[in-house]
């Protein structure tokens, strides 16, 4: 697999960082002779410093290559690949760069305020144009500008995950206090008629303890009346014996 000469030149308006054209992938098995044949210093000193140059560049688009890798889609039965560029950036890119940001934002309505995903976005991609712009001219610096971006995502997606347990664990509680509404109106219908049916033997209860009370009442009134008649009676025989009895005893004195 080798890059072919033909380019192709794509606006990169999906993205804030910069790219270089993208190039045509060919896939053959013919290799690219290098060649090999070491250059001849012939003692000056000006190649030997032009290697170091080249070596330093080839390791900054290395890492330029590991901190944001290249793009690859097929298109027409062709691959295509796109690196990001390794050109330093000068105060009107910066300039730039802020301007494409307010504008994305707008053009995008990103919110302002709150959660956004398309701010988070845009904001994701200015700061890898930011760390592919501080890696060009200090890799160790464009590191370290990475290990922070590394950081930042991990905690956001900490943050993510931890909203969506919580938004799981309430709808789980608002599922249980629904189904939990459900059972305590059950319970309470049920209650209710338990409530209807001891009421209506309470009435029963009462409505007998009534009838009761009258029966017992009005014997006892017969009872009383029958007891009162008897010791009338009583008295008046008792009453007639006496009479009696002093009739028989009288004479006799």
């Amino acid at each position: 697999m080798a890059m072919a000469v033909q380019e192709r030149t794509i606006p990169s308006e999906n993205t804030l960082v910069k790219y270089d054209n993208p190039l045509l992938v060919t896939k053959h098995s013919d290799k690219i002779v290098k060649d090999k044949t070491p250059a001849k210093t012939g003692g000056s000193g000006k190649i030997q410093t032009s290697s170091v140059t080249l070596d330093t560049k080839r390791e900054t688009i290395e890492i330029l290559n590991g901190i944001l890798p290249p793009k690859e889609w097929e298109e027409e039965g062709k691959v295509w690949r796109q690196k990001v560029s390794s050109t330093p950036a000068t105060r009107l890119d910066v300039i730039n760069l802020q301007e494409q940001l307010d504008m994305r934002l707008q053009q995008r309505q990103a919110r302002e305020t709150g959660i956004c995903p398309v701010r988070r976005e845009l904001y994701s991609q200015c700061f890898d144009e930011i760390i592919r712009q501080v890696t060009v001219n200090c890799a160790e610096r464009g590191l370290l500008l990475l290990r922070v971006r590394d950081e930042i995502k991990m905690t956001l997606a900490a943050y993510q995950t931890l909203y969506q347990s919580s938004i799981a664990f309430g709808m789980r509680k608002a599922l249980q206090a629904e189904q939990g509404k459900e059972d305590l109106i059950a319970t309470a219908e049920e209650l209710q008629v338990q409530k209807t049916e001891l009421e209506k033997t309470v009435a029963e209860l009462r409505q007998k303890f009534d009838q009761a009370e009258r029966r017992s009442s009005e014997l006892r009134e017969a009872e009383e009346k029958k007891y009162t008649e008897e010791i009338q009676f009583l008295k008046r025989t008792n009453q007639q014996l006496k009479t009696q009895l002093e009739g028989i005893i009288a004479p006799k004195k």
